[in-house]
């Protein structure tokens, strides 16, 4: 069975009254009968609510708002070790990005918590998800720079690490994803914006492992 875990930002820890791609993604992994489990440290939306639209779900995570690939580097191998996490699913970089580090110092700290999840289990796999430019990249062009260079650097680090027996994966930002309709505030993600990042990471498991199925949204 495998053992899921989401890693992520603030685009994966939601807030108070949504239902987040993390409930998506498990809906998706239910109804494609894949046997797995939900695993993390941590419960809660952003603020240490538990105010979830629809709460059925499993709903243990890694993730934080305002946290990025620096902050979770160095907690990735406890977490992996206290959960028996197999599978990362993966969404981080535009905190980085935005306010901590620039395109290259980001993408050493994603070899870093690649380093650090191996050690604490070496067959695991990694699902990692490009940056998505958010509303800033409109109107900041080194910030826009910035995404750019580091998604060039991530799908190179996805290249250089991946290994039999704990590979990493590159997931692809849906064609049809539009800051202005998928997104509630050029950033966070709305329901549709949810269906397409967990329609993201489905798709890839799927084509690339054999895990669960095409993405098929459900309700909205």
């Amino acid at each position: 069975m495998l053992r899921f875990m989401f890693v992520g930002d603030s685009m994966t820890i939601g807030s108070a009254g949504e239902h987040t791609w993390r409930l998506r993604m498990w809906q998706h992994l239910r109804a494609t009968g894949t046997e797995c489990a939900v695993v993390g440290p941590r419960t809660a939306l952003h603020g240490g609510t538990h105010d979830y639209a629809d709460p059925g779900f499993p709903q243990q995570h890694l993730a934080g708002w305002g946290e990025g690939w620096q902050h979770m580097a160095p907690v990735i191998g406890e977490a992996v070790t206290a959960t028996g996490a197999d599978t990362l699913l993966i969404s981080l970089g535009l905190i980085d990005l935005g306010f901590y580090t620039d395109a290259e110092q980001t993408a050493e700290n994603v070899r870093r918590f690649v380093a650090g999840a191996r050690a604490a289990n070496p067959a695991v796999r990694m699902v990692l998800l490009p940056v998505i430019p958010n509303v800033r990249a409109g109107t900041d062009a080194p910030f826009a720079a910035q995404v750019d260079r580091f998604n060039t650097l991530l799908a190179k680090a996805v290249a250089d690490l991946d290994r039999p027996g704990s590979p990493l994966l590159l997931a692809s930002v849906p064609d049809s994803y539009d800051i202005h309709t998928d997104t509630y505030d050029g950033t966070h993600p709305n329901a549709s914006g949810e269906h397409k990042l967990a329609g993201a990471f489905a798709d890839a498991l799927h084509q690339a492992w054999g895990v669960g199925g095409p993405y098929r949204a459900g309700p909205r």
